[in-house]
Parts: C-alpha cells; structure tokens; sequence
C-alpha cells in the first residue's frame, strides 16, 4: 500500500468521524449481505421492515388526552433546610477538593449532602480520579418536580451534572454524572 493513502487511512480510523464511518460501512454491509442471503420470497420482510405502528387518533374534545404544558412543580422544602441550589454547591465543593486527602476523608466530605444510596456507590472511589479542581459556577436547576431537581455545576475543566432528591423535604445529591466537554 503506498505510504501516502496508509497515513489518510491511520487519520480516518483515529478520528471519531472516521470510526463513525467504519461503523456505518459494516451496517450497511451487514445488511446487503441479509438480504443476498434471504429465501427469495417475496411475501418474507426484509431487514428493514416492520410492521407498520397502530394509528393513533387523539380527541381533542377530551380533556384527558390533552398534554400537559404546566411548568413541573416548583421544588419544595421543609422551612430551615438548604435549597436545592446550596446543597448542589456544596457537594460540587467538596467533590473538587480532592487534593491531599484519603479517599475516606474526601467521601465523609460528601455524605451530609448525599443519600444513602449514592454513599454506598462512592465507597472505595478515589478521589485521584477527580477531573476538577474547583467551582467556577453557581448550580443550573431543572426541576422535574416537587422532589427530583437537576442540578449542573459548572466546573474548571467541564460540567457536574446532579440528581438531588427531596422525598421528605430535606434536599440530597442522589446521582453524579461529569460532562467533560
């Protein structure tokens, strides 16, 4: 193979177009190769086909089958414990500050804003792994409802994004998820 199409084929197979492209070539052959290899009868589907989906009428006289468009509820909490917006700071705080610390002290740092469920998955974690050094940003809320609010803090080197949950009231990081980009 001459070097110059081996180094454009080493550029396409690194890039994530490239792979995107290699994926969607096998796709593409999987399939022709499906159908070259199908009974040949005409009446059997193809791999492409399904059957068609049920039609689905809505009565716009009944009021049930109207969408809701209300905003969802605003979060509520019992008088005296953090909003949701302090408790996303303050766990997305201590999360960051992982310098010089054991992972037990840095995971004690975050169970008073975390449930019980979300302690037990941060057991044993090390904080090392920790792709932030500090807060840049007060917390985005979406609230999903009166109980459940999405919280993204922006960091510096991306984006903490929080499920806090608030059953009784008393607000809690309840999953984490980190957006690099």
């Amino acid at each position: 193979m001459p070097r110059i199409l081996e180094l454009g084929l080493n550029r396409i197979f690194r890039s994530r177009w490239g792979v995107a492209l290699v994926i969607v070539a096998i796709i593409a052959a999987v399939i022709g190769i499906g159908r070259l290899f199908a009974d040949g009868d005409p009446n059997s589907p193809s791999l492409g086909s399904a059957s068609p989906a049920p039609a689905i009428s809505i009565d716009p006289s009944d009021d049930d089958s109207i969408i809701d468009t209300d905003p969802p509820p605003s979060p509520s909490t019992i008088p005296g414990r953090a909003q949701p917006e302090t408790v996303a700071y303050a766990f997305a705080s201590a999360w960051c500050n992982h310098k010089s610390v054991t992972p037990k002290n840095w995971r004690d740092r975050l169970l008073p804003n975390a449930t019980k469920n979300l302690a037990g998955e941060l057991d044993g974690v090390d904080p090392a792994g920790v792709p932030a050094e500090r807060v840049i940003g007060r917390p985005s809320l979406v609230p999903v409802s009166a109980t459940v609010v999405n919280a993204v803090v922006t960091m510096d080197s991306g984006k903490l994004n929080l499920r806090l949950v608030a059953p009784d009231g008393h607000w809690l990081v309840d999953g984490i998820d980190w957006d690099g980009s």
